[in-house]
């Protein structure tokens, strides 16, 4: 079967598969780890694990949501419908995370979570990209994008990229010994946002180049 026949047959499968079955999936990994840490399963330092594991699955999701548009570019498996709700699932994790750290890690320790924004490092970076991911998350309704306008929502949710290497930064630093794990995470999102930045500047490039070749058509 030619692969063209095989894309469009599984583009027609894709288009049968309801969103709501992504949110669902995409909310067992916290239930499961909720269950784990109210029932011992998490070791000895249940917090650290969870707000760790929390944390990696948002990291995650903000990857898989990048990667839709290579997908499609290079396969043709078209899922663009499921990237909304990756997205906000990303957003989802990082504010579990962020909730995990201040009520079970600081317990409201407001001084010191500030003290530690400034001078912890990975908390700083962190910090930073759970801020850029709040006008996606805030905007990531059809409401939104109709009030301002498809040009601007593409621009304003630019901010995932530089949002999702942030976070990969942020879980390097966390970890310190710089395992090939966290390397290897932060080299995705480098790479993801390298290829929006390549297909950016060539399609600016052609774009300028078009008139150039145009006046050189004889008449």
């Amino acid at each position: 079967m030619p692969a063209v026949s095989v894309t469009a047959a599984l583009n027609r499968g894709l288009r049968r598969v309801p969103t709501g079955l992504i949110w669902l999936l995409g909310c067992v990994p916290a239930v499961w780890l909720t269950w784990l840490l109210f029932t011992g399963g998490l070791g000895v330092d249940p917090v650290a694990v969870y707000e760790r594991e929390l944390g990696l699955i948002a990291l995650q999701f903000l990857l898989a949501s990048l990667c839709i548009t290579p997908i499609l570019r290079w396969s043709g498996v078209n899922l663009i419908r499921f990237r909304r709700a990756l997205g906000v699932l990303g957003f989802g994790y990082t504010a579990l995370h962020l909730l995990v750290w201040v009520v079970l890690d600081k317990q409201f320790l407001w001084a010191e979570m500030g003290r530690d924004i400034i001078r912890r490092p990975f908390i700083t970076v962190g910090m930073l990209a759970f801020l850029l991911l709040i006008p996606l998350a805030l905007t990531s309704t059809d409401r939104a994008l109709r009030h301002l306008g498809g040009h601007a929502w593409r621009r304003l949710h630019l901010l995932a990229l530089p949002a999702t290497v942030l976070a990969a930064a942020h879980y390097l630093l966390v970890v310190k010994s710089w395992p090939i794990e966290p390397i290897l995470y932060l080299a995705a999102a480098l790479a993801l946002v390298g290829l929006r930045l390549f297909w950016h500047l060539r399609a600016r490039t052609r774009r300028h180049s078009a008139p150039g070749r145009a006046e050189n058509v004889p008449s």
